[in-house]
């Protein structure tokens, strides 16, 4: 039985992730900054068979609260050895085109927040020399488009930084993984027109829950996109400046 730690529980992969490992039993701890959507995924998950479900409002940009929350965590649970991290925003690329504040602010909501908090977690887990963690990062990450460089930026950030933790925390027992899903049907990608390449986030948390179960390095969520993008990013650079993409 695993003592999981989900930030950005809220969020439609890691609520549906939540859901699995709560009917096998697990001990779940869940973070998120809507109080009343936690209490509400909470009730849901304890009815779904989970051991014990904690919750804690976590703002990922306050930097400081990171400490104090896994301390929440390892002490409900009577500790710690899987983290699941799903938080962030969908960014509007052209309003961040106009704003470099907003550029700024969404690097630093699902970049920097997500490297900040994995540092933490990496020395945990360092130091007792086992653990398991795991990151949503996105396809968006492994080449910029100009439809979405601000998101893919930050998404880059997170998939280069997990690459050196693994290779850090490898000989100490840790498993790093990275998640990368394609186009995901959630409430944030609501405004979106959907097609054969869209996943529900139901597809994407069963390829978590086996990535947690047998660890890889990097998994492509469905795991076609492993082909889509290594065509991507095989396209030399000056012909993909002159796609639409």
């Amino acid at each position: 039985m695993r003592k999981v730690l989900v930030v950005g529980a809220t969020s439609a992969i890691a609520e549906a992730t939540a859901r699995l490992l709560a009917q096998r039993g697990d001990t779940l701890f869940l973070t998120a900054r809507r109080a009343d959507a936690l209490a509400a995924i909470a009730a849901d998950l304890q009815v779904r068979g989970a051991a014990k479900v904690g919750t804690a409002m976590l703002d990922a940009n306050d930097l400081g609260s990171h400490e104090r929350v896994l301390d929440e965590a390892e002490g409900l649970m009577g500790g710690l050895d899987t983290v699941l991290v799903a938080h962030g925003t969908l960014s509007n690329q052209k309003e961040c085109e106009r704003s470099a504040v907003l550029t700024a602010r969404e690097i630093g909501n699902n970049g920097v927040s997500v490297v900040t908090l994995l540092t933490i977690i990496a020395n945990r887990f360092e130091q007792q020399r086992a653990g398991t963690i795991v990151v949503i990062s996105s396809v968006a990450g492994d080449r910029g488009r100009q439809s979405n460089y601000v998101y893919g930026s930050a998404k880059a950030l997170v998939t280069a930084f997990l690459s050196g933790l693994r290779q850090r925390l490898h000989k100490s027992g840790v498993a790093v993984i990275t998640i990368q899903p394609g186009f995901v049907d959630t409430p944030m990608t609501a405004g979106f027109r959907k097609g054969f390449l869209w996943a529900k986030p139901q597809q994407v948390a069963l390829g978590i829950v086996r990535a947690i179960d047998r660890p890889a390095s990097v998994v492509y969520l469905p795991g076609f996109w492993r082909l889509i993008m290594l065509i991507i990013r095989s396209i030399p650079e000056g012909i993909f400046r002159r796609l639409s993409l």
